[in-house]
């Protein structure tokens, strides 16, 4: 079989690029825009571990026809008026994350921002950089935890455009950064806020998006960097076991995923006593529709149909300056020493 490389730019002088990585969004809040973008995603074998012949006829013939629909519903419900809000944020953050490097270094990298699926892609941004001369790119899914259909979804698309490559770039990547420092203090910070401004429940949940539990039995790690990242959080705001909740989210089809799941804890927690209850995602860096609608929204309506009386969403990340200013020192750490 023959292999055509693409093209390259003319040589230049050496330049490092950083490259932020989240998971996508349709273009627009209709049904029309965003089946492409489930076809995409879910045509991934890192997200769906099923035989493709299989898994494409289920697909293409029940889920695209109905979840298109029922997912642009709820895109209109988070939509701002600059776009959908997981663009918004990601793109905002790459701003400034360059502009503090700037400030910070003599000779500061480019940054980008790409979306696993959709656009802009991976594919077509790593282009646009090595067109500026990037040579040496620093690759970061914005995952604090990792798993394989994330972060290492979102690394295979660089490793795919790498085999095109006439000339390759020199890459390095951060698969995970869920125990860093400066993560976990602008995650307590954010809380913290969020408590002084509005007042404390009776307890806090750390709801992070779920796996399927075959994933994790065949060795994804998960579930416990998302512990891990819960314990240090509660040690950073000084919290017993008893103040917080570890659950999981999005769960979808009929597989076993990991628990416990938030869904079900949000119905049982008012039934337990739990009346009062804060929620936050540390899984996600940028508010998007599994926070916004799925969490900050269905999730306060089935709490308080279950008895609570108070639910409280607190923000992610998104363009936060202390979130910047913990990426920076990320990126500077895993900069030094190269060029």
């Amino acid at each position: 079989m023959t292999h055509y490389f693409l093209a390259e730019p003319p040589a230049s002088p050496a330049k490092t690029g950083v490259l932020l990585i989240n998971l996508g969004t349709p273009a627009a809040p209709t049904a029309a825009a965003v089946k492409p973008y489930l076809r995409e995603f879910l045509s991934d074998q890192r997200v769906v571990e099923l035989p493709r012949w299989l898994w494409q006829t289920v697909l293409r013939g029940i889920i695209l026809p109905f979840r298109s629909g029922k997912s642009a519903h709820g895109y209109q419900k988070i939509w701002q008026s600059e776009g959908s809000p997981l663009y918004v944020y990601t793109e905002r953050s790459a701003l400034a994350l360059e502009q503090h490097l700037r400030k910070a270094m003599a000779d500061a990298p480019l940054v980008a921002f790409a979306m696993t699926y959709g656009a802009p892609s991976v594919a077509d941004t790593i282009a646009r950089l090595k067109q500026q001369g990037v040579s040496r790119l620093l690759v970061l899914p914005l995952y604090p935890q990792y798993a394989a259909s994330a972060g290492g979804a979102a690394l295979d698309k660089v490793w795919q455009v790498l085999l095109q490559q006439r000339n390759q770039m020199s890459v390095r990547s951060i698969s995970r950064y869920y125990d860093h420092p400066g993560y976990i203090q602008a995650l307590a910070g954010k809380i913290e806020q969020h408590w002084q401004q509005h007042g404390r429940g009776d307890k806090l949940m750390l709801s992070f998006h779920g796996i399927p539990q075959a994933q994790h039995n065949a060795g994804d790690p998960y579930p416990q960097e998302c512990r891990q990242t819960a314990v240090l959080l509660a040690q950073q705001l000084k919290l017993a076991e008893s103040d917080y909740i570890v659950a999981f989210q999005s769960q979808f089809g009929k597989a076993k995923w990991i628990g416990p799941s938030t869904q079900d804890l949000l119905v049982s927690l008012p039934k337990n006593g739990v009346k009062k209850l804060d929620v936050v995602c540390p899984g996600f860096a940028a508010d998007c529709l599994e926070t916004l609608e799925e969490i900050a929204l269905q999730g306060r309506e089935d709490f308080y149909a279950a008895g609570g009386t108070q639910y409280q969403y607190i923000p992610c990340l998104n363009d936060d300056s202390a979130w910047i200013e913990a990426l920076a020192a990320l990126v500077q750490t895993h900069l030094h020493g190269w060029g």
